[in-house]
Formats: C-alpha cells, structure tokens, sequence
C-alpha cells in the first residue's frame, strides 16, 4: 500500500513540477504532460463538486436548515 501511495505522489509532484516548466516554455512533452495534469485536476474537480451534490440532495446531509 505504501509503495502505491508513493507512487500517486511521485507523478502528483512529476506533474505540478511539468505545469511549472510548461508555463516557462518547455518542450512539447512537457507541454503535453501538463495539459493531462490540469485534465486530471480539472476532472477529480468535477466528480468531487458532484459527489458533494449527490450526498447532499439525498436528505442525508447536513444542509443547514433548522
């Protein structure tokens, strides 16, 4: 388990560090390690915005209303 955590934090760092050097003009795989990055981000963005909207149209959740 720890070895497959290890990884996800190596290509999470390998990634921000491709954003980084993209945004200074790196070379086209750079650029394109990036781009999968930011869609990577962008869509874990999308699915937790929507579990959070599931949860909370259920009833189960905590809306506020007292």
């Amino acid at each position: 388990m720890i070895v497959v955590l290890l990884g996800v934090l190596v290509l999470v760092v390998a990634g921000c560090v491709c954003v980084v050097w993209a945004q200074r003009g790196g070379p086209r795989w750079v650029r394109a390690a990036a781009a999968l990055t930011l869609g990577a981000g962008e869509l874990l963005r999308f699915a937790e915005k929507n579990r959070r909207r599931g949860s909370s149209s259920s009833g189960g959740g905590d809306d506020g209303d007292d």
